[in-house]
């Protein structure tokens, strides 16, 4: 006779306990755990498994990836060159960033290369209707089902054995095997597991709509993205108009490429040339402001840095870092104090990174240490140079990686002159039209840009 227990579940984390918990041990999350009953069987009869012989790796035959192009160059890039014949990509990002945007319109993009059915657990047809209209959807091959049982959708993918599948969103669907409520750990787990089974049985690529955290993380257990074979984040501020999306997983390619758009009336338009957008609206060489260039994926990106320093009204000085990390920016701002000797006491320092992006990357360090050097002194930094290099404790300036490319980018656009860690000058192969001056400390590129 089959036995059952019941267990309490974190939604948040997946954490298991005997007993309710107000606060998640494991994760800190507060009313979280949800009742889950599991059904243990005793089978006496074993029945003999076939056991596998492990084979030597030579033996097998690699066969080659098929891959279907999106539409999109932008997102075949972070793909590594398309969608994968029977892959299973998870997509999450903030509500209203353009998620349902984009795959509906990847769905009119791969007209022509066999049917798609969108599975809709959110919206209705006549919504998902409206929005195509307005993006002027046109293929007819696209199939509508709004349905939240993963039963009759399985049921439907394998009536219709569609090129595509897509399902928005996967903590709407449920199963009827599971007693949690639809978007626990349990649910989206177990539905997780039944698409794969079906899809990669079939072949059938499938692109999975996933809903964020407040922390940013894509909500449900861990082990969803553990499953997927790739990983996608559609990242950007609400009040901008660009959108980064990032490949955190690729099974198929690089996790370093990001793909970056633009949402206009017309849906998201890919921009090819970010750095050209990013620097365009430059105003003619105010002070506190310079030109950084930092490396996404394989791409540089030059973008605009923005400093301002006032003089504090209080007795503690204020720092506020937008699209970098707020540690950084003060331990950069220490290391001007201390090694270039500049009075940042008594400033209140704000730092942004024009046009809503987050750059994590270190060769942007001797930019924002220019910058907010500039605002200070009210000195502004030639409009026609780029700066590059990472700083150390020590106020010296580090070698950084791929320089080439990014030099070749600043050239493309019409800079004059470049500054770069002094050890990266001795290992350029090529000749440029760029002026480069090579620097060894924070002092000494203060001096090469006028502001000692």
């Amino acid at each position: 006779m089959a036995k059952s227990k019941t267990i309490f579940v974190c939604n948040e984390c997946g954490n298991e306990s005997t007993k309710w918990l107000g606060k998640c041990p494991a994760c800190n999350s507060w009313n979280s755990f949800f009742e889950q009953k599991i059904v243990e069987t005793k089978n006496k009869n074993k029945v003999d498994k076939k056991a596998s012989v492990p084979q030597t790796l030579n033996s097998y035959e690699a066969k080659e990836t098929i891959r279907t192009a999106t539409g999109f160059q932008e997102l075949d890039r972070v793909l590594g060159g398309g969608l994968v014949k029977g892959s299973l990509v998870l997509l999450g990002g903030e509500p209203g960033i353009g998620k349902s945007t984009l795959i509906l319109q990847i769905c009119d993009k791969v007209k022509g290369e066999g049917k798609v059915l969108y599975v809709s657990g959110e919206e209705s047809a006549e919504q998902i209707k409206l929005r195509a209209d307005r993006l002027g959807i046109k293929n007819e091959d696209i199939l509508f089902l709004g349905e939240t049982d993963i039963d009759i959708v399985n049921q439907a993918i394998m009536n219709v054995n569609p090129k595509l599948v897509i399902i928005d969103s996967i903590q709407t669907m449920y199963s009827d095997e599971i007693t949690a409520a639809a978007g626990s750990v349990s649910q989206v787990r177990e539905i997780t597991q039944q698409v794969m089974r079906v899809c990669k049985s079939r072949a059938i690529t499938t692109i999975i709509i996933g809903h964020v955290t407040k922390e940013g993380n894509i909500a449900g257990p861990r082990v969803l993205e553990h499953m997927v074979d790739t990983v996608l984040y559609l990242e950007g501020e609400r009040y901008f108009s660009y959108r980064i999306l990032r490949g955190v997983k690729n099974r198929f390619g690089s996790t370093n490429e990001i793909g970056m758009f633009e949402m206009q009336e017309k849906g998201m338009c890919e921009i090819t040339n970010p750095s050209d957008i990013l620097i365009s609206e430059r105003e003619d060489n105010p002070a506190g402001s310079c030109i950084v260039s930092s490396m996404e994926g394989t791409r540089p990106i030059l973008v605009e840095l923005q400093a301002l320093t006032s003089q504090t009204i209080f007795g503690y000085p204020k720092r506020t870092a937008n699209g970098i990390d707020y540690n950084r920016l003060a331990l950069l701002i220490a290391v001007l104090e201390k090694k270039a000797g500049l009075n940042l006491g008594s400033q209140d320092v704000y730092l942004n990174v024009v046009g809503g992006l987050r750059i994590n990357e270190p060769s942007i360090d001797l930019g924002i240490m220019l910058a907010t050097a500039s605002s200070f002194k009210n000195i502004s930094i030639p409009k026609d140079t780029i700066i590059i290099g990472e700083v150390g404790l020590t106020g010296e300036i580090r070698r950084i990686n791929l320089i080439e490319k990014r030099l070749k980018e600043a050239e493309k656009l019409g800079f004059k002159s470049c500054i770069i860690p002094e050890s990266n000058k001795k290992d350029l192969k090529d000749k440029y039209k760029l002026d480069i001056i090579s620097v060894k400390n924070i002092n000494e590129a203060m001096k090469k840009v006028g502001l000692k």
